[in-house]
């Protein structure tokens, strides 16, 4: 079953963050992330799972997904804010999205048992990611 709107908006409150229709604008921990620990935890497989469906500046890695946008030039094409909300929750901007909602744990369909009430990243990875793509500007 998928969350309301309003159980969405709900969750981002407890958060304690503020957001806008199409962003969530301040940090979720209250500091900038790290855009070398954003870079490691995009292109780690067994973390983000990134690369899975978005390609990018990764020349190391060989498989790369086009199921995605590319994400070179994110850091151009969104706001930081954008970014923040596209990983927190993208199901915000397009209820039909594939894309995993990274910091959200509630109303979600299809979770495995050991991830259950636990987002797949922490705030503070949220904010390590969102630096890195702030970086991407080509």
């Amino acid at each position: 079953m998928r969350s309301s709107p309003a159980a969405i908006v709900a969750a981002f409150c407890m958060l304690g963050v503020a957001h806008a229709q199409d962003a969530i604008p301040e940090s979720l921990t209250g500091a900038r992330g790290d855009a070398a620990r954003g870079r490691t935890i995009v292109a780690n497989r067994q973390v983000g799972l990134c690369l899975l469906c978005h390609s990018g500046p990764f020349p190391e890695e060989r498989f790369q997904g086009n199921l995605a946008p590319d994400l070179r030039g994110a850091g151009t094409r969104w706001s930081e804010g954008q970014l923040r909300l596209r990983i927190v929750d993208s199901s915000r901007i397009n209820p039909a999205t594939i894309m995993p909602a990274y910091h959200r744990s509630e109303g979600l369909a299809r979770v495995a048992p050991a991830w259950r009430g636990k987002p797949v990243l922490s705030a503070q990875q949220i904010e390590d990611v969102v630096a890195f793509l702030m970086t991407l500007r080509d």
